[in-house]
């Protein structure tokens, strides 16, 4: 039995502890009350918003990326700032798109082979002396299957970038993901940033379709 207590004018009322205990429902909550709750996402699909179709990605494998983007994310369409397709092969003209951008950003491959992998990074892909980026920033692969490497902390080398190549991951001297600065060759190998396997179906491959996709 719930404790009751009374307000003013004797009316009786649930106790708060008990209050709060009940599940609250999207039906029963209103905009007046706009507060988080606690939602159970293993339950729930979520399908994100996108400015345009994907090419690269299919509804399935959207969805089981969306579940592991960076909190500040959710809630945000998906908004294409770059595709090879509409923008071309040039490492540059990827820096270009990123410009005015405050958001992570998810690149998304496609090789010859057809796998599909790519990178989170947890701010806009830029020209940098050194390594950038937080812990934020993790490698995938559908290659064969759906697989995702977070930072394993051992150490912060997330992104790298210049007009020659752009890289994600580091240790040991290889990178979970290189480009070149043509958007044409790339090598995935396995590192210490993300304690990943290759995310390609080979060490050296070739690119065939970039997507890179903002939350704003």
């Amino acid at each position: 039995m719930s404790r009751l207590w009374y307000g003013k004018k004797g009316r009786r009322q649930q106790s708060i502890s008990h209050k709060y205990s009940l599940i609250a429902t999207k039906e029963s909550v209103g905009p007046k009350y706009a507060t988080p709750l606690k939602l159970d996402l293993e339950s729930e699909v979520f399908r994100p918003v996108l400015s345009d179709p994907s090419e690269l990605l299919q509804p399935d494998q959207i969805e089981k990326l969306s579940k592991h983007l960076p909190p500040r994310t959710i809630g945000y369409p998906w908004t294409l700032v770059y595709g090879t397709v509409k923008h071309g092969t040039s490492l540059k003209t990827l820096y270009r798109t990123m410009v005015g951008l405050d958001t992570p950003v998810l690149m998304v491959i496609k090789d010859n082979d057809n796998q599909v992998f790519g990178a989170l990074a947890s701010e806009p892909l830029k020209v940098s002396d050194g390594f950038y980026g937080t812990g934020e920033t993790f490698v995938f692969t559908f290659s064969p299957e759906f697989e995702i490497f977070k930072w394993t902390g051992d150490n912060m080398f997330f992104i790298k970038g210049d007009m020659d190549c752009l890289a994600f991951g580091g240790g040991g001297g290889e990178f979970a993901l290189w480009l070149d600065g043509d958007l044409y060759h790339g090598r995935s190998h396995s590192c210490k940033t993300f304690g990943n396997r290759t995310l390609s179906k080979k060490e050296d491959f070739f690119i065939r379709n970039i997507e890179i996709w903002a939350f704003e």
